[in-house]
């Protein structure tokens, strides 16, 4: 088929490969706007942007796919069907309609759970057994049409989203090759959402990253695993010059007790407000993460430190 492709982060890039793999023309690649990245703050191309250029695509960068320019240019594609996996915009009734057979959504959750921005991280956070990935067609509704595939996969104990990311994106990427591929034979089934288990992923705010050791402990892990590697949960830790922030990315939940915030040995066990957690792997700030054994040897957070 002749497709647009609309995404931006790295989840997105999978799926951008496999449809061109699978034959589909690629009309053209639709991604945010290239944004200050690094410690240079220099513009850099979104996953997406760089890696439609690297393979040749036309790419558009538009800053709000509501403009009347960017919503002829997408209609003067004569597109047979478009693909949105995570692109940031939301797209009006104009554009959904402009494909010949519709738009279509590859989404990291299980759908009515975990509608909008954030459905890895927040399925980490709340403790979710398994989450998945399903494709939808789209419609004006947040994340609310019907599903056409999906596929489901354990979160494991020591589960990141980083970690679910990872495994999810080459699922996702070939769980849409095959419902495009029933999308050009007519064959797709469309299963409506059920009314009922409807929650929605919020976009990650800034006072969420910030650790509050009052917190019990299974909450803290999970906040910490929720949020790793991006944009991390932290804490801050006395210095040589005063305090530093320290990025928490990986943890487990102990059995001790003392007062929040409070290191209860010298290898990153801390207290919570019920229990404790051992953190495995963290990173200062400007430092590259590390896992805790090679993290104290730079950075010691002897027993009876106080974090927070």
């Amino acid at each position: 088929m002749r497709i647009a492709f609309l995404g931006t982060p790295d989840f997105a890039v999978p799926s951008l490969a496999a449809l061109a793999e699978a034959g589909h023309e690629i009309a053209c690649v639709y991604s945010q706007p290239p944004a200050p990245r690094g410690r240079g703050q220099t513009l850099q191309p979104s996953p997406v942007h760089a890696f439609a250029l690297a393979h040749g695509f036309p790419v558009r960068t538009p800053v709000s796919m509501k403009d009347p320019a960017e919503i002829e240019a997408f209609v003067a594609l004569n597109l047979d069907a478009a693909v949105v996996v995570a692109f940031g915009q939301i797209l009006v009734a104009a554009v959904l309609d402009a494909p010949r057979l519709g738009c279509f959504n590859l989404h990291g959750s299980l759908l009515p759970r975990w509608r909008g921005a954030a459905p890895i991280q927040r399925a980490v956070m709340a403790a979710d057994r398994q989450t998945g990935v399903q494709v939808m067609r789209m419609t004006e509704g947040l994340d609310e049409g019907p599903v056409l595939m999906g596929e489901s996969v354990r979160i494991d104990a020591l589960e990141t989203a980083g970690s679910l990311h990872d495994r999810l994106a080459p699922i996702g990427a070939q769980l849409l090759v095959r419902a495009m591929a029933a999308v050009e034979a007519g064959k797709a089934q469309e299963t409506p959402q059920p009314e009922e288990g409807v929650t929605y992923a919020k976009k990650i705010r800034r006072k969420e990253t910030r650790i509050d050791w009052t917190q019990p402990a299974a909450e803290v892990d999970r906040r910490i695993r929720g949020l790793s590697p991006f944009p991390g949960a932290w804490t801050t830790a006395p210095g040589e010059k005063g305090p530093v922030r320290v990025k928490l990315l990986l943890s487990r939940v102990e059995d001790a007790d003392g007062q929040p915030g409070e290191a209860l040995d010298d290898g990153l066990l801390i207290a919570c407000g019920q229990g404790a957690v051992r953190i495995l792997r963290a990173q200062r700030e400007g430092r590259a993460a590390q896992d805790a054994e090679a993290f104290l040897r730079g950075f010691p957070v002897p027993a009876k430190t106080r974090l927070g």
